[in-house]
């Protein structure tokens, strides 16, 4: 008896050291922002959010991530390699079509070498968070789950779906938007799956882990639970959200340790030219080759590649696409601006 509960302890403490970013969404809702460019290699804090999260990814501890990927799949691998200049391995996994969420963790993982029951991390490509990784894999360690969820909190939750817990963390239910939710704690878009739960995805298929898997592992018993951690957290879906996100990074480098030197609240590349009577505050980001004129003031924006900024300009909230030109006076605000 004591052997087995010895042997039961060095289950619940091996480290998951795999994980699969589902980085294969078209980002509509980011659109004209991903015309060109897939959503998880957009740029916030001066790093496309994919290397953000392969790095918070690394500092927990993970080695192996495999990029699902599918709209633009070609821009990845040249990018990240094969991870070593992170520190990690980096695999890709490139759907023909699009398989949904779930059918995207089941093709991903076939590129693991999954052994016993180990489990495996699954990061959504448009979050961003600050949440103890580690913390969450001791909870879905030392409760034996197949399934743990991140949860955040959020005061209303109706714009969400829910996911209620009882007092031991295990989900009850899996509810969809409603107008008068049942909890406040919502899915928060990142998952441990034990191989248990991976084997149970139909491969092939075009399945969703949020509609299909999920409530299908609950109905049959599957124990699944939720690990809440309110801290930083942002589902960047819409392009508002992306220049959010940015000006957090910046304004907080401590939220990624991906964020590069920060000065006097924005970020800015080499090759920048900046009048000294303009003023850059708020989280602003200013790309390689921008030239910001006389009085101009950027708050809270991102201005891309060769951006020219012209004399007494007021960017505010605002993307600005790579080369083009506010004119003399313009007061840009909330926009999505150049496309």
């Amino acid at each position: 008896m004591q052997l087995l509960e010895f042997a039961s302890k060095t289950v619940v403490s091996a480290k998951i050291n795999k994980a699969i970013l589902l980085v294969g969404g078209k980002g509509t809702r980011l659109q004209p922002l991903t015309n060109t460019v897939p959503k998880p290699m957009i740029r916030i804090a001066g790093k496309p959010v994919t290397e953000h999260q392969i790095i918070k990814a690394r500092d927990a501890g993970i080695t192996e991530i495999v990029l699902a990927t599918s709209y633009l799949a070609e821009v990845f691998e040249p990018y990240f390699g094969d991870g070593s200049s992170y520190g990690v391995k980096l695999t890709y996994a490139v759907e023909e079509s699009p398989l949904g969420t779930g059918g995207a963790i089941a093709y991903a993982a076939d590129n693991f070498d999954l052994r016993g029951d180990e489990s495996v991390f699954i990061f959504n490509g448009d979050v961003l968070s600050g949440h103890d990784l580690q913390a969450q894999a001791e909870v879905h360690q030392s409760m034996r789950a197949d399934v743990t969820l991140h949860l955040t909190k959020v005061a209303d939750a109706r714009a969400y779906g829910c996911v209620p817990i009882d007092q031991t963390g295990r989900v009850s239910e899996f509810l969809e938007k409603m107008e008068n939710p049942k909890a406040n704690t919502i899915n928060a878009g990142c998952y441990i799956f034990s191989s248990r739960a991976i084997s149970s995805i139909p491969r092939g298929a075009v399945v969703s882990v949020e509609r299909e898997t999920f409530p299908t592992l609950l109905s049959s018993g599957h124990p699944i639970y939720g690990f809440e951690d309110s801290r930083y957290w942002i589902d960047m879906g819409t392009p508002q959200a992306m220049i959010k996100a940015s000006s957090d990074l910046i304004l907080n480098p401590t939220l990624s340790s991906a964020t590069p030197e920060v000065t006097h609240e924005a970020l800015f590349e080499s090759g920048v030219t900046i009048d000294p009577s303009s003023k850059i505050t708020g989280g602003s980001f200013i790309a390689s080759g921008a030239q910001i004129g006389p009085r101009a003031t950027i708050i809270s924006s991102i201005i891309s590649e060769k951006v020219v900024i012209e004399a007494g300009s007021t960017v505010r909230d605002s993307f600005i696409a790579p080369g083009s030109r506010v004119k003399s006076g313009s007061k840009i605000e909330n926009s999505i601006f150049g496309f």
